[in-house]
């Protein structure tokens, strides 16, 4: 019993002392319960109060939405909305926010812009260009410096003439030969630059008109007289209307003491002119054969004697002039030799078929004084003795 008693004294013991324990943890969940307690009723407090402050800040914070003008006026015609009016494609239309009841054009004409087609053209030509290089132009002398003067054009700016450029050979009293208003043709030899200025010449005008002018003289045979300025080894030199001449030894009368003959006039006649390489020869002896020339006329009988025999034809000495005498001016017939007609030295007569006084050439014919092809073959002197005869005849061949 004692084992017993001893063992629930043990047991109680056991138990008090777990009752003691559990009697702590009691009053720490009350506790703890409390605080739970608590703290729920503050968490609930505070969720309570919670919804209502962030209602009132969503209401107060709530965005502004501002429609669109257009989707206005589309909410207020549901009408035609609801009737197939698409909002997209009333989107893509212009607004017209002057006046709905007006059209809008789709195209303007050029009237509407006040355009003047005369009057652009006029502005275009006002500004074109004035003075391209070998134009020629009238213009007036407005100034006159030192280095060259200024003529008036008509141009946005005045020409400009360099002192050389003025004239031939060297200028004295430069201001007083070109006095302000003096009215000039000039030739462009360059074009504006880039304040609208040209260069002008007169010396480059004149050697133009001169190169023209001796051109046309050397196509008519024309003679002319130089006088002699100067001489070198090959020959003399001379000036013509401004142009350097040439005269070479080989073309004077006389060319062994050609030295002497500087300061003397001669009448020459033109061999070369050439006036892109600026080359003019002259020749003496040509202009003595051109004078004899003159003298001759399309279908004249001359008397000549013959100089020599050549392939396709004679040469026959016309008292300082030669004439050619070709083989197939000679006679009607068919021929064998040249020989079988003329020798050398043998006079003959004979017609005159051309003249070409640049080349120096007289063309003669004989077959025009046959009256049968061949005749001048067979009989030879009867044709000689009736040619002044049969000379006549032929006549108004050559006049028409």
């Amino acid at each position: 019993m004692k084992g017993v008693s001893d063992n629930n004294a043990q047991n109680n013991k056991q138990i008090k002392g777990n009752n003691e324990n559990l009697k702590k943890p009691l009053q720490v969940l009350h506790i703890s319960k409390k605080e739970s307690a608590k703290e729920k009723d503050e968490l609930e407090n505070e969720n309570k109060n919670t919804p209502k402050t962030i209602k009132t800040e969503v209401n107060t914070t709530k965005p502004q939405f501002i429609q669109d003008k257009r989707k206005v006026e589309i909410n207020n015609n549901k009408e035609s909305f609801n009737n197939g009016s698409n909002y997209y494609e009333d989107l893509n239309k212009p607004l017209n926010f002057l006046d709905e009841s007006k059209e809008i054009p789709l195209e303007r004409k050029v009237d509407e812009f006040d355009f003047d087609e005369s009057a652009f053209l006029e502005a275009l030509n006002a500004n074109e260009p004035i003075g391209t290089a070998g134009e020629t132009i009238t213009g007036k002398v407005i100034a006159t410096e030192s280095d060259g003067l200024y003529v008036d054009i008509g141009g946005k700016a005045p020409g400009f003439m360099p002192k050389k450029e003025c004239g031939l050979g060297v200028i004295t009293n430069f201001k007083d030969k070109f006095p302000n208003g003096l009215e000039m043709e000039v030739l462009v030899i360059k074009e504006q630059n880039a304040d609208g200025m040209v260069t002008v010449s007169a010396r480059a005008l004149i050697l133009r008109q001169s190169w023209e002018k001796v051109s046309n003289s050397a196509k008519n045979g024309e003679l002319i007289e130089v006088l002699i300025n100067g001489f070198n080894r090959g020959g003399l030199t001379c000036d013509v209307d401004g142009l350097r001449g040439f005269i070479p030894r080989s073309q004077l009368e006389e060319g062994k003491d050609h030295q002497s003959l500087v300061g003397k006039t001669l009448k020459v006649a033109f061999l070369e002119v050439n006036p892109e390489s600026r080359k003019l020869v002259l020749s003496e002896k040509k202009a003595s054969l051109v004078s004899k020339f003159a003298n001759l006329k399309l279908g004249q009988l001359i008397e000549g004697e013959v100089l020599a025999i050549k392939p396709y034809g004679f040469f026959v000495d016309l008292g300082g002039a030669s004439g050619l005498l070709h083989q197939s001016s000679l006679t009607k017939g068919s021929i064998r030799s040249l020989r079988e007609i003329f020798v050398e030295g043998e006079t003959i007569k004979a017609l005159v078929t051309e003249i070409d006084l640049e080349k120096g050439r007289i063309g003669l014919n004989t077959a025009l004084l046959e009256n049968s092809a061949g005749e001048l073959i067979i009989d030879k002197q009867t044709v000689m003795a009736e040619a002044s005869d049969r000379a006549l005849k032929t006549k108004t061949l050559f006049d028409k």
